[in-house]
């Protein structure tokens, strides 16, 4: 993406002026108007009727840093797959049989339960077309849903848009420190919440400077940006709409609707146990909210470090333990509230690794890789075809479905929007919901 074209987002105007370092410090002026547009939500007036507190919920969770799809989704059954990984291969003892050629990697027991149990869509050979192996590139396509990597605005912040007309500032929330590209939106690109202070609240008792400590360390979204050259201003924002105004707006939602997320997470008491990983952190919370009722309809969180470019084995291994282990204490944190039927969460990474192995017992980025949707709604069972591990893209595998087909069925067939304004065109739709 030219650097050019990131000079006249939002998300540069905030992080370079000094706007972006004021912006709390300005919010309190502006609250009475926003709690007054809150209450006027509230009482009904102008609201999506389809909220995340009585409607389908989405979470997204990024496994960030490039995951090695074949050692995740294992091709046991191959020969080129052990002859390409003398070192990083998975033994027969060390997978999770789906069929007599594929395989989950053993540290995700839970994950092949849901398999047994029809509630998992293994998508096999996940790409786009000309791929990139950049992740700064990748991700933002991902996140944008445009392989030629022009858009201003993110798939999910056009899914809010299109779809969520007069939401609650909470339609979408990040556990990210910084807003994730995907929730970039011309008219409510949702909240971010800087994690660590409110893990600290969670834990820690919930007292009063400790909150007001959890308020100040809010990110305000860095990207809310136009889709369109027509629908969008000099600085890519709103026609109309100026830089001080927009940032104003948006720092107050978020403010606003931290004392939201702050009252409702404290009310709910999970009788569940969640490692003390970061990821498990994040799907408590989540949990919590959902359990409090709020009206949201994305989360949005991370679990990092699948840049494994040496020592990748018992690195990736432990990648996946915790990433298993969130899920199973979500999952079943969600049963136990009642609201198993309200969500679905998919995976995905920017992108998957080489087939080969490096000399560094690691493996370097690679293209096509393999992602989950997980949820009691969700038709489970392998979906799109397993890449060729011989007939290879200079090294890499070569993607079978584009993942704007996810997009599209997760938009259609699970969230009751329209695709094809948030996918940018019409992709076949993949069948995992019933």
């Amino acid at each position: 993406m030219e650097m050019n074209k990131f000079l006249r987002t939002r998300r540069d105007f905030i992080r370079s002026s000094a706007l972006g370092a004021s912006a709390l410090g300005t919010a309190p002026l502006f609250l009475g108007k926003t709690f007054a547009e809150l209450d006027k939500e509230a009482s009904g007036s102008e609201v999506q009727t389809d909220t995340g507190k009585d409607g389908k919920i989405l979470v997204v969770l990024q496994m960030a840093g490039g995951n090695d799809g074949l050692n995740t989704l294992i091709p046991y059954g191959d020969d080129a797959y052990h002859k390409a990984r003398p070192k990083l291969k998975k033994s027969t003892k060390n997978i999770l049989k789906l069929n007599d050629q594929i395989a989950l990697n053993d540290q995700l027991p839970f994950l092949h339960s849901l398999h047994e149990e029809g509630q998992l869509a293994t998508v096999q050979g996940v790409g786009y077309p000309n791929p990139n192996r950049s992740h700064f590139v990748s991700t933002s396509i991902w996140e944008t849903a445009d392989t030629l990597n022009r858009s201003n605005t993110g798939w999910l912040g056009r899914y809010f848009d299109n779809n969520c007309d007069g939401a609650d500032p909470t339609v979408g929330v990040s556990l990210k420190k910084t807003q994730p590209e995907a929730f970039g939106a011309l008219k409510n690109p949702g909240i971010s919440l800087s994690t660590p202070e409110l893990y600290r609240w969670m834990h820690g008792g919930g007292d009063d400077a400790l909150a007001e400590e959890f308020f100040a360390e809010l990110n305000s979204p860095h990207d809310a940006t136009g889709s369109s050259i027509e629908e969008v201003g000099k600085t890519g924002g709103l026609v109309g709409e100026s830089n001080l105004a927009f940032l104003e707006r948006v720092a107050m939602d978020a403010r606003v609707s931290s004392e939201k997320i702050l009252s409702l997470a404290s009310k709910y008491k999970s009788k569940v146990s969640y490692e003390g990983t970061p990821i498990s952190r994040s799907l408590n919370l989540v949990a919590r909210m959902i359990a409090g009722g709020l009206p949201t309809r994305v989360y949005y969180v991370s679990h990092g470090g699948f840049d494994t470019h040496q020592g990748q084995s018992g690195r990736h291994d432990q990648l996946l333990s915790q990433l298993d282990a969130s899920l199973k204490s979500f999952f079943t944190d969600l049963k136990e509230q009642g609201n198993s039927d309200r969500v679905t969460l998919m995976t995905f990474s920017e992108f998957g690794r080489r087939v080969g192995e490096n000399a560094s017992a690691g493996t370097d980025h690679g293209k096509g890789s393999c992602l989950f949707v997980a949820g009691k709604s969700v038709k489970g069972g392998l979906y799109g075809e397993y890449p060729s591990l011989t007939d290879l893209d200079k090294g890499d595998l070569k993607f079978k479905v584009d993942f704007r087909s996810v997009y599209s069925t997760m938009i259609e067939d699970w969230m009751g929007g329209s695709a094809k304004p948030v996918v940018g065109g019409e992709f076949e739709k993949l069948g995992f919901f019933a």
